[in-house]
């Protein structure tokens, strides 16, 4: 495996007898928790201090730059984004709040609200924010509660402009309203990230059950996620133009959570996201020393297949089964009614597996997606 660390550089010292082109440095390496709690000191040439940092970009704790504001170690700062205004003139301003500690480390990213109305998210960063787990023992924190802020405004998963942010990436700078907040979003932040954790919500009243979703194939991302250990973790491909896809190519290493449902917050999602931060936090050794993440319960279950059952009939909605459930092929999950008393249709689960979206509407039309069920599963 990769090994991660972070080393606070100390004063060079001149060893004995040489001159200037021979200095020692005084390297202090801190293993992640993982690898060993003990703290190292070494004294290394520096040929090999150049070395070392040229493989290791996170054992300095390097300067940040958001949008012109430069902010050094040990530093609180929240930089506002304002790029475009209401129609009405009123300024609209998205704040990047950035919390670094003194010792070096890598830079996470906990990021929500990129569909506006997926507010589950939005409270999952704020939570972090107001609990000051985002004061980290080392390395950077940033947050940024609401990216999609005039979405957030109109309760709307779009920008006024009727485009989804997340299918514009990597944006321009003088396109549309949400292709330049990509851009700037891409310009301005991933480039100082090294990781990110984006939290979103189910569309359309489809409620999902608390999940990660990552690319296939890519241990580094399967050890993270194991790390987060949500209930489940779905293996999903990369979407054209998604906040994903664009930050995997820029080589920041993200988790997409995705729990609950877009217009509400559910505090079982909440509990779940910020636990699954915790722990992501601790593994680096970064999470503040004065919180503690707990351990699961019980391991990921990973999904590699799944499929959606979609309704048959048109009519009033009535779930028998709900998100995160596991249900048995031919069981009841669901009826469709007529609002006359007259038709009853039941809805049977087409295999056995476990219910990771279920659609909270009152009301569905004949080919409406109701259930998404696994297919193919392991511990």
């Amino acid at each position: 495996m990769f090994l991660k660390f972070a080393a606070d550089i100390l004063s060079p010292t001149p060893s004995e007898g040489e001159g200037a082109a021979s200095l020692h440095y005084q390297i202090r390496v801190n293993l992640p928790r993982s690898a060993s709690s003990a703290l190292q000191s070494y004294s290394i040439s520096q040929k090999f201090l150049t070395f070392i940092l040229s493989y290791y970009p996170m054992a300095i704790n390097k300067n940040i730059t958001i949008l012109g504001e430069e902010v050094l170690p040990g530093e609180s700062r929240t930089i506002t984004m304002e790029i475009a205004r209401l129609h009405t003139m009123t300024k609209l301003k998205i704040p990047i709040i950035v919390e670094r500690s003194k010792l070096a480390g890598p830079t996470v990213l906990f990021s929500a609200g990129l569909h506006g109305d997926e507010i589950n998210g939005i409270e999952i960063v704020r939570q972090m924010i107001a609990r000051k787990i985002n004061k980290p023992k080392r390395g950077t924190i940033i947050c940024i509660p609401v990216i999609n802020i005039f979405g957030f405004v109109n309760q709307s998963r779009e920008f006024p402009d009727g485009r989804d942010l997340n299918r514009v990436f990597p944006g321009s700078k003088n396109g549309s309203l949400a292709s330049r907040f990509a851009y700037y979003l891409l310009k301005e932040v991933i480039p100082n990230v090294d990781y990110c954790i984006d939290f979103h919500a189910g569309g359309a009243s489809r409620f999902n059950a608390p999940q990660i979703r990552i690319v296939p194939n890519n241990p580094e991302l399967k050890e993270l996620s194991d790390v987060f250990n949500a209930p489940f973790t779905l293996y999903s491909k990369n979407i054209t133009g998604s906040f994903r896809s664009a930050c995997g190519k820029l080589g920041v290493k993200m988790l997409l959570f995705e729990g609950g449902k877009s217009l509400d917050i559910n505090n079982n999602i909440t509990q779940e996201g910020i636990q699954g931060a915790k722990r992501f936090l601790e593994h680096f050794d970064m999470l503040n020393p004065q919180k503690k993440a707990p351990v699961a319960n019980n391991n990921s279950i990973y999904i590699d297949k799944s499929g959606w059952v979609r309704a048959r009939f048109s009519g009033l909605f009535q779930h028998r089964a709900i998100a995160g459930d596991f249900v048995t092929k031919g069981d009841v999950i669901a009826l469709i009614t007529d609002p006359f008393g007259k038709v009853e249709h039941k809805v049977k689960a087409p295999n056995s597996g476990y219910i990771i979206n279920a659609n909270d509407a009152p009301i569905v039309y004949q080919g409406d997606a109701i259930f998404h069920i696994t297919q193919s599963y392991r511990f």
